[in-house]
């Protein structure tokens, strides 16, 4: 999908991160190595490496490559590859109003927004999904008919941490692991594929925005889902967790009448665009009863 700034220019986008995901998941020899990157085996020995002194040097090019402007970020010797992908910002780089009222973006990302609707579908990492096969629950989806689902995409140039969007109480962590289908119910092509990344999700009894479903979408290959909190209360703005190497997602799920997204994003939306947001940037406001 295109993608705008908040200003209305369109953003270009870095491609290779998606040049990779064409080849493997639309030519016959990226299906057949798709099939051998997403065994357990293979995804545990590349977090391993990722963890280890030996991806060091695979830190600066990813740098030029991805042109990550690394002046945000705090100072500081990266140990491992994945030490450098979960770097932190500066501190005041992100800053949350306090303008109770405002809804602010949980991370760095590119922005779209679905209706959630009964049978109405929307697309996560190459995946088609409805809101009940989304959480696998037809309860728990329909609590949220009538709402709005924003999906945050990161990109690799993107801060990998997220944050809370109200202070509120914030349920356990409900967690659903990846699946890998050889045989794409829609396509019948021999070498076909259908995925579900692993995800998390929880609820955020929230002060001000109701009952807001987060949920984290994990890279298909090494990348983890790592979150801070099970049951507890949390504070707008405090972080929630962060991501290892991969593409990420996060899902944030609205109830009816809740909220008000901001109109330039609903309009880019219309029109095809995902939005460029950050972190506690202002993207919508509570919905007055």
């Amino acid at each position: 999908m295109a993608c705008k700034d908040r200003e209305g220019n369109v953003v270009l986008e870095n491609e290779t991160q998606d040049k990779l995901l064409k080849k493997l998941y639309e030519t016959e020899t990226g299906r057949k190595a798709l099939k051998l990157f997403v065994q357990p085996e293979v995804s545990k020995i590349g977090g391993r490496l990722l963890d280890s002194k030996l991806s060091i040097p695979f830190i600066s090019p990813f740098i030029a490559k991805s042109d990550i402007s690394m002046e945000e970020y705090e100072d500081g010797d990266y140990e491992s590859f994945n030490h450098f992908f979960t770097r932190r910002i500066k501190e005041g780089e992100r800053i949350f109003t306090k303008e109770a009222e405002l809804l602010c973006s949980p991370c760095d990302a590119r922005l779209s927004l679905y209706p959630v609707t009964e049978d109405g579908t929307f697309t996560v990492k190459n995946t088609e999904y409805t809101m009940e096969s989304l959480v696998r629950s037809k309860k728990l989806a329909d609590r949220y008919l009538g709402g709005t689902l924003c999906v945050f995409r990161l990109t690799v140039e993107d801060y990998h941490h997220y944050a809370y969007i109200d202070e509120g109480i914030k349920t356990k962590n409900y967690k659903i692991p990846g699946v890998f289908h050889t045989v794409n119910p829609l396509a019948n092509e021999k070498y076909s594929v259908y995925t579900e990344n692993a995800r998390e999700f929880s609820i955020l009894k929230s002060r001000h925005f109701g009952n807001v479903l987060m949920m984290e979408v994990g890279a298909l290959f090494v990348g983890k889902i790592v979150n801070h909190h099970e049951k507890m209360e949390v504070r707008r703005g405090m972080e929630k967790g962060y991501f290892e190497f991969g593409g990420s997602t996060v899902i944030l799920v609205f109830e009816k009448d809740k909220v008000v997204l901001a109109e330039d994003i609903v309009k880019n939306t219309e029109e095809g665009f995902e939005t460029v947001v950050k972190m506690g940037e202002v993207i919508g406001k509570w919905k007055h009863q």
